[in-house]
């Protein structure tokens, strides 16, 4: 697969590169589409708490999502939908969430952005950004202990993010262990209101890898084919015995830090820069440019992404939400530990 992905800048693609070229624009396409339904909502009262949106990000959330193998762990941040259902997510799930249904996989007890499934190995998003790093790091040694070095980690962070304690003491261990592990961060040039000139001194965020003892990888977060090529590179490294990979994706959130956010702050040139790019339609129009796909061909795609929100939309909301006073407050792990306790 590597050697496909190296090669597809050529005028001829290799064969296998459009079909997960597609692929991964599908999981793009659908996480947008979802998303702006959840943005529709949440306007119309229908979502309690806040709504994160990643657009702008869906190539490097996408990229991280196909280019994981069956087996592997993954964990997702706010902006992460692309690759959330690239991983396998639902959108029942989604929508399950938002609603605070019991159905859902969080059972309505948590916020909308904490779920997940973490026996399949896609885990929660935890809200203390940069925590994630050493779930998916202690996980990946679990498995080590188990005798099980076949599985890789992936775990995505903001630019904000890496500037937290988690963020580092989790990178070293990773390092000191050499760990599978990849680190995806998406510098969107903002921790929500805050630059980078107010982050970090650095001149690029992939110098850290060094300092870590890591190696480092960077990309137009905006070039979805760039995106899963350089994905797919460091999953490789990782997974072939070289240790955590950062991977560092350049792109701008074109939205708020959530629905409730008008991103007045926004530098506006940094939408007329490369960085302001919107991914998907630079997506569209490398898929037409490469004849892999015509307007008419997009357009049905779209349709049938929207088809797919709306019914699960409909299904979760005619779907019972979470009562307090009928639940049992217990972690889940001990869930069957209380239900011994009660026949006793």
């Amino acid at each position: 697969m590597l050697d496909t992905l190296k090669e597809h800048r050529g005028e001829v693609a290799p064969s296998l590169f459009p079909d997960l070229y597609i692929t991964a624009f599908k999981w793009m396409l659908l996480a947008r589409t979802v998303e702006e339904k959840l943005g529709s909502l949440w306007r119309a009262g229908k979502i309690a708490g806040g709504v994160y949106l990643g657009k702008g990000q869906e190539a490097i959330s996408s990229a991280v999502g196909t280019m994981l193998k069956p087996g592997d762990l993954f964990g997702p941040l706010i902006r992460d939908q692309a690759g959330r259902l690239a991983f396998g997510e639902p959108i029942i799930d989604v929508f399950r969430t938002h609603f605070g249904s019991r159905t859902g996989p969080t059972m309505g007890r948590d916020g909308n952005v904490h779920r997940g499934r973490p026996r399949q190995g896609y885990f929660p998003m935890i809200s203390h950004l940069g925590a994630l790093v050493s779930v998916v790091a202690g996980a990946l040694i679990a498995r080590r202990f188990k005798g099980d070095r076949t599985a890789i980690g992936a775990t995505s962070i903001g630019d904000g993010g890496t500037s937290t304690g988690a963020f580092h003491e989790a990178m070293n261990m990773a390092a000191v262990e050499k760990l599978p592990l990849v680190v995806v961060i998406s510098n969107n040039r903002y921790a929500y209101s805050t630059p980078n000139s107010r982050q970090f001194a650095c001149s690029d965020l992939v110098d850290r890898a060094l300092g870590y003892g890591l190696e480092g990888h960077t990309m137009d977060g905006t070039d979805l084919a760039e995106c899963l090529e350089v994905v797919g590179n460091a999953m490789e490294r990782a997974r072939s015995g070289y240790g955590p990979q950062m991977v560092v994706g350049h792109c701008l959130r074109l939205t708020g830090h959530a629905e409730h956010d008008d991103a007045f702050y926004l530098d506006k040139r940094l939408l007329e820069s490369p960085v302001g790019r919107d991914c998907l339609k630079v997506a569209e129009s490398y898929l037409c440019k490469q004849k892999w796909a015509d307007e008419t061909q997009i357009e049905s795609w779209k349709k049938v992404a929207k088809q797919q929100v709306e019914e699960s939309v409909a299904i979760a909301q005619c779907e019972p939400q979470a009562d307090p006073s009928e639940e049992t407050w217990c972690p889940y792990a001990t869930e069957s530990v209380a239900e011994a306790h009660s026949v006793r």
